[in-house]
């Protein structure tokens, strides 16, 4: 029996990822045997200040994974979205599970749609990607942040609060409330963030045995989606506060990525696309990246 202590954040969406990280292990190999370690990280303490200003995606992976290199944990959990492109040195990204649903969902009193919502409904989101998408197409709309876990945001809406929410589809389908979604937009348009809807797991970079457990759950197109989408990401610039948005999918062998990045300066959204080789998904990443980055500064807008 192999015995394995995946780290976690604690609330319902986290855990129920777990969850399916551990049956993958078990199905992979019966002989595994997985033990949860609930973490308490920073974004979760800390619910009211905009993600933004409390330090960006980092602050729901920081705690997980000292748990890591702590020896408290074996393997770490994360929504890759989460993950900051570099990872600390002593850990890898050891397996990447098939993607979910990368979409996101606009979830609206009155089972409405976006079209339908009136001027200067309001509007919660937490993601300025997100908002800058939500502006272009609806700039009438009054798009205000709000934190919490997926339970909290839909309940603003139920108690009026906002008009609509815009969540991570992923999260609803894991929760099994995607019916509670009265929207749903297509990736390749409303551009998800990069690595949505992606399950990642972590461990310490020389643990062999386990890296090899993991080896046998990694998903290659899934992972060569990510590479891109993170490499991307990166040549931006770690400390990029932009709106931005990835996509890739695998189409007759070749993978394809769309991506966006909005001005600084105007808040316009500016796309691009790519494609080439799975093997050279990092270039292709990191080529539409700084070709973007330098479409949407302010000089080549004339701003």
């Amino acid at each position: 029996m192999t015995h394995l202590r995946l780290a976690t954040r604690g609330f319902a969406l986290a855990l129920a990822q777990s969850e399916l990280v551990a049956a993958a292990l078990r199905a992979a190999d019966p002989a595994v045997e997985v033990e949860f370690v609930e973490v308490h990280t920073e974004g979760d303490a800390d619910r009211r200040t905009p993600l933004s200003i409390l330090g960006g995606r980092g602050v729901f992976v920081r705690a997980v994974e000292e748990a890591l290199l702590e020896g408290r944990a074996d393997i770490a959990m994360h929504s890759l979205k989460d993950v900051p492109t570099t990872v600390p040195e002593g850990l890898v990204l050891g397996a990447f599970l098939e993607r979910g649903d990368p979409r996101d969902v606009l979830v609206a009193s009155g089972g409405r749609r976006l079209r339908d919502l009136p001027p200067g409904a309001v509007v919660g989101t937490s993601s300025n990607r997100r908002a800058a998408l939500l502006h272009a197409l609806r700039p009438d709309l009054d798009v205000r942040d709000v934190r919490g876990n997926v339970d909290t945001r839909v309940r603003r809406v139920a108690e009026g609060a906002y008009d609509a929410v815009l969540i991570a589809a992923a999260g609803l389908d894991r929760l099994g409330r995607l019916r509670e979604a009265t929207q749903l937009f297509e990736a390749m348009e409303f551009l998800p963030a990069p690595g949505q809807g992606t399950i990642v797991v972590e461990c310490r970079a020389g643990d062999d045995a386990t890296r090899g457990l993991l080896d046998q759950i990694d998903h290659a197109p899934t992972r060569a989606a990510a590479i891109a989408e993170r490499s991307f990401l990166a040549a931006l610039g770690s400390g990029c506060t932009l709106p931005v948005g990835a996509y890739a999918q695998v189409d007759d062998g070749l993978l394809v990525l769309r991506a966006m990045v909005a001005s600084e300066a105007s808040g316009t959204p500016f796309f691009g696309d790519a494609t080439g080789p799975l093997d050279q998904a990092e270039a292709l990443g990191r080529g539409l990246g700084e070709r973007l980055l330098a479409a949407a500064s302010p000089d080549a807008t004339g701003q």
